[in-house]
């Protein structure tokens, strides 16, 4: 099985080759490197640009303009924020020009802690971004989903944010990508860079086929009736394995993966509060003005009534950074003991 990294690279082999993508590029996006997760290594359109974030969004954005379709790297989305301005320009276009232009651009940028990057490279970003109107926000939580939110993503006609979690870049997916090879040997042959000297090296490519997954639909990923759990990135996994843990505690858990920020999916959010009576958001971004907040304030507007319990939103710590040692770096992002303990707290309490 292909891991989230090889994922994205093949989709966007994909996009390259047929969904007419006409750049890829970023720091060091392009050879001998291929991106610092390895997921542009090999890509005949790729390409290295200087570290300017404006920069690279202005020329996205300018590409597009002209009729090309880019796919942008910032790097680690911690060096995203002196672009706000810039993506606020990009989201608005469509709207502004009432319909008559669009920017079919893609920006990818990994997020999140669970690499020991300190500071400056574990922040997320997908509340940020959800107050940025005109952009599709994205974020898988497995390898599959990768490939198929990014070709959704590149074959859009409008801005999407792709946004990719640092800690979950080397998880092997669990369903085959059409057209992989079912050994994950083969395929680390066929498309991974060999360490030291690339200078003559080709990827061969397998013979992908094309698949989305729809922008706005989530995916119950357990079911159950005790409690309703909405997460994304890589919390989710967290999620569904503690899930499966508190099985033997008779805590049913029904698990939801959003996979798109925005626009979400209310509805099945809403029918899985309404045979729940429970909502526990989970992610990582600091718990002030996080995204998870908006999603309670939704269903406590539409489910107010099938509530058998406060909503509750298990979040990043409200701290500037994300300390380098690893204790400090569990300490401020949920991890699973967090999760199993919110779990059982919400199903506790009694209407």
């Amino acid at each position: 099985m292909a891991n989230l990294a090889q994922a994205i690279r093949m989709a966007l082999h994909y996009g390259e080759t047929h969904l007419g993508v006409t750049d890829i590029f970023g720091q060091d996006v392009g050879a001998p490197l291929g991106g610092v997760f390895t997921c542009t290594q090999g890509l005949k359109t790729a390409w290295n640009t200087p570290l300017d974030e404006r920069g690279i969004i202005g020329t996205a954005l300018g590409i597009a303009y002209a009729g090309g379709k880019p796919v942008a790297e910032i790097q680690f989305c911690d060096y995203i924020y002196n672009c706000i301005d810039l993506l606020k320009l990009c989201g608005n276009a469509h709207w502004s020009s009432a319909g008559e232009y669009h920017v079919p651009m893609v920006l990818m940028t990994p997020v999140g802690a669970g690499i020991h990057g300190s500071m400056y490279h574990s922040h997320s970003f997908e509340s940020m971004a959800s107050h940025i109107q005109g952009w599709t926000i994205v974020m898988p939580s497995n390898a599959k989903d990768a490939y198929g939110l990014l070709l959704a993503a590149i074959a859009d006609p409008n801005p999407v944010l792709f946004l990719a979690p640092k800690g979950l870049m080397r998880a092997k997916g669990d369903e085959l990508i059409a057209g992989e090879p079912q050994d994950e040997r083969t395929l680390h042959a066929m498309i991974d860079a060999p360490v030291g000297d690339r200078a003559g090296w080709q990827p061969n490519w397998p013979d992908l086929q094309d698949y989305r997954v729809p922008f706005g639909q989530a995916k119950i990923c357990h079911s159950g009736s005790s409690l309703t759990v909405v997460s994304y990135g890589r919390q989710l996994p967290a999620c569904v394995a503690v899930a499966r843990e508190l099985e033997a505690e008779q805590i049913d858990a029904e698990v939801i993966d959003l996979r798109t920020i925005y626009p979400w999916d209310a509805a099945t959010v809403f029918a899985s509060v309404r045979k729940t009576g429970r909502l526990l958001v989970v992610n990582e971004d600091t718990e002030i003005t996080n995204f998870g907040e908006h999603l309670i304030r939704r269903v406590v507007d539409s489910c107010f009534y099938d509530l058998l319990a406060p909503p509750r939103m298990l979040a990043g710590l409200d701290v500037p950074g994300v300390g380098l040692a690893w204790g400090y770096e569990k300490h401020s992002v949920p991890q699973p003991d967090d999760i199993a303990a919110a779990m059982r707290q919400l199903v506790a309490i009694i209407a």
